[in-house]
């Protein structure tokens, strides 16, 4: 009897077991079930960053890089040869226009000229005898011409011999700065020989490049503001020139502007960052460039309405680097969605991450 109890017990422990058992293993599944479905339906919220819509200034700046040129610059030469006898400028020095420069030898264009002039009173007194023998019939016409002719030549030779000694001299043909020299006195000089370097530098030029969309508008007396590297300071200049027409290969033109630098404190052939406004608008409804979704020739935007993304089609204005303006689509107090947008589709469920 008591073994026929033990057997029982037995019996009905194991079936709690069973009973047990089954029972965790199906809520185990249950909540193994349960478990991707809320996994999935969180995978299913796209977590983006938001802008609240206000009116903004915006600024439309074309950025150019560029060059300091000199106003003018020149390589100093003879115009004729000779041995230099003098030389009157130090390296570097700021020169002014006229100043003689240089010298070559000169002494026999010297002697010539004071014979010819030496016979320039006699020639002269000759034309005057004639001239008193003819009115009392005295000499001929002819005679009295060739005397004439004989002071014209005279004349004339005195002026050559005058303009090659001016050539013998080298002067400054501009204000400037007169760079290193190559040639020392007693050196001979031909026209091929540079003597130094002649730079103005007051006012500096400024040769640029800008794209063809702003061909018509930039003009000449459009302000712009550059840097030069290692100086804190933003200067002003003038666009004066522009090229004729647009490069074909790169469709770009070229523009020049004038910067005055009075004060001689910037150098030609420094490299500068430019920029001139374009335009200004300073109630601007403007969003970020990568908000807008191009689909099938239409921009749209995505707002955020009620946790879901909303598409809206819009209609843009003025494009800079960074910005956009919109013209209609869109109204102030707006969220619109800034990012993960080519993730973004009708109704789809969204989290705001950061709203600005």
């Amino acid at each position: 009897m008591k073994k026929k109890w033990i057997i029982t017990a037995a019996v009905i422990a194991g079936f709690c077991l069973v009973v047990g058992g089954y029972k965790y293993y199906s809520h185990s599944k249950s909540a193994e079930a349960e478990a991707p479905a809320a996994t999935s339906a969180k995978k299913n919220i796209l977590n983006v960053n938001g802008l609240v819509i206000k009116t903004q200034k915006l600024t439309d700046e074309l950025s150019m890089v560029g060059n300091l040129l000199p106003d003018e610059e020149v390589d100093l030469t003879f115009e004729t040869s000779g041995k230099i006898v003098e030389i009157n400028f130090q390296e570097g020095s700021a020169v002014r226009k006229g100043e003689l420069l240089a010298k070559v030898n000169d002494k026999p264009l010297v002697a010539q000229l004071s014979r010819h002039e030496a016979q320039l009173k006699l020639a002269n007194d000759r034309v005057y005898r004639q001239s008193t023998l003819l009115k009392k019939d005295a000499v001929s016409q002819e005679a009295f011409e060739q005397a004439r002719t004989e002071l014209a030549m005279l004349n004339a030779d005195i002026d050559i011999v005058k303009q090659n000694i001016a050539l013998t001299e080298l002067r400054a043909p501009f204000d400037g700065v007169i760079g290193l020299r190559n040639v020392s006195e007693g050196a001979y000089a031909t026209s091929n020989v540079v003597v130094a370097k002649l730079t103005k530098i007051s006012p500096l030029k400024i040769d640029m490049f800008i794209p063809e969309r702003y061909a018509d508008q930039i003009k000449k007396g459009t302000p712009l503001k550059f840097t030069v590297e290692g100086i804190n300071e933003t200067f002003d200049a003038t666009v004066y020139a522009k090229e004729s027409e647009v490069d074909a290969s790169t469709r770009m033109m070229a523009v020049r502007a004038t910067y005055p630098n009075r004060n001689g404190r910037l150098m030609p052939g420094r490299f500068v960052s430019a920029k001139i406004q374009m335009q200004d608008i300073p109630d601007a409804i403007a969003i970020p460039t990568e908000a807008i979704v191009p689909e099938m020739g239409v921009d749209k935007v995505y707002k955020y309405v009620g946790g879901k993304a909303k598409a809206v089609s819009v209609k843009t204005g003025l494009r800079t680097a960074s910005q956009i303006q919109i013209i209609e689509g869109l109204e102030l107090g707006d969220t619109i969605i800034t990012s993960g947008t080519l993730q973004l589709r009708e109704d789809l469920p969204v989290k705001l991450d950061n709203v600005q």
